[in-house]
């Protein structure tokens, strides 16, 4: 979910080689589960709290931060080493590192609210079926999120259960005198949740098709979407199921880049929930 930081290329101790590195991320704040709540069967509200989120601050929509849970098998929590390209362990291991959305930050509760998909499973979506008050975390961020354009007239918001908590940010962001297109496939029906209301909205659920690739549903309803001028656009969801879509947007449409924003949230096969 995170965008690359910005590198720069540097020179090995050694002098021989070139070692690119990455700008180290904010740094850790521990925090402990206060409550949960379940939006859906396949989503949890998780809301931690902490003194140590005194003067955190997520100032756009669709931003991100990254969160710390203990090793699997383990309630310890151990914060990992940034070595100039990523975390890891004292033992050279990664950590359990995830990324999200920050749903809700209430700073005078000093309070964040992570809404949760729960995958059939991966470490994040085990941790967040079992976690209870007390159970300890570490978020670092926020990534940088969306810059709404206060002047568009027209939106086009897409994604799939993993954009879901972003694009519930943007309904309560965006113009309220805009018109906003809005997508969302859906593995299960009963996946889906409430958005906030805005006046220019129109919300359409997708059932991926049984056996499907994910991606699928959410790809035909873009495709059919008849994009006024001057939309922008705001994408998320599957890496592989976004891409195909900024090719249908930036190679068959001829969008210009800088009117959509794109990102993958998630990899099929990959243990990243």
């Amino acid at each position: 979910m995170i965008p690359e930081e910005p590198s720069h290329v540097s020179r090995s101790e050694t002098g021989d080689r070139p070692a690119r590195t990455r700008r180290e991320p904010p740094p850790f704040r521990h925090v402990a589960v206060r409550r949960v709540a379940d939006l859906s069967p396949w989503m949890r509200r998780v809301t931690l709290a902490g003194p140590e989120l005194e003067g955190l601050s997520v100032d756009l929509p669709a931003a991100s931060v990254r969160l710390l849970l203990p090793s699997r098998g383990t309630t310890d929590l151990v914060v990992p080493t940034w070595n100039g390209n990523e975390f890891l362990l004292g033992d050279g291991t990664r950590p359990v590192l995830r990324t999200f959305t920050p749903r809700r930050l209430r700073p005078g509760d000093l309070e964040l609210d992570l809404d949760m998909v729960l995958h059939e499973s991966g470490a994040a979506s085990d941790w967040a079926r079992a976690a209870g008050p007390g159970d300890r975390a570490a978020v670092s961020g926020p990534g940088r999120g969306y810059q709404v354009d206060p002047e568009a007239t027209s939106f086009l918001l897409a994604g799939d259960e993993s954009a879901m908590p972003a694009i519930g940010q943007l309904l309560e962001s965006l113009p309220g005198a805009a018109v906003v297109d809005v997508h969302l496939e859906v593995a299960h029906p009963d996946a889906r949740v409430d958005f906030p209301d805005h006046p220019g909205a129109l919300v359409s659920w997708h059932d991926l098709p049984s056996g499907e690739p994910t991606g699928t549903a959410l790809l035909a309803a873009v495709r059919a979407t008849d994009l006024a001028e001057g939309t922008r656009v705001w994408v998320a969801g599957e890496a592989a199921a976004v891409q195909r879509i900024r090719r249908h947007l930036f190679e068959e449409l001829g969008l210009e880049r800088s009117a959509a924003t794109i990102r993958g949230y998630w990899k099929y096969g990959r243990d990243g929930t």
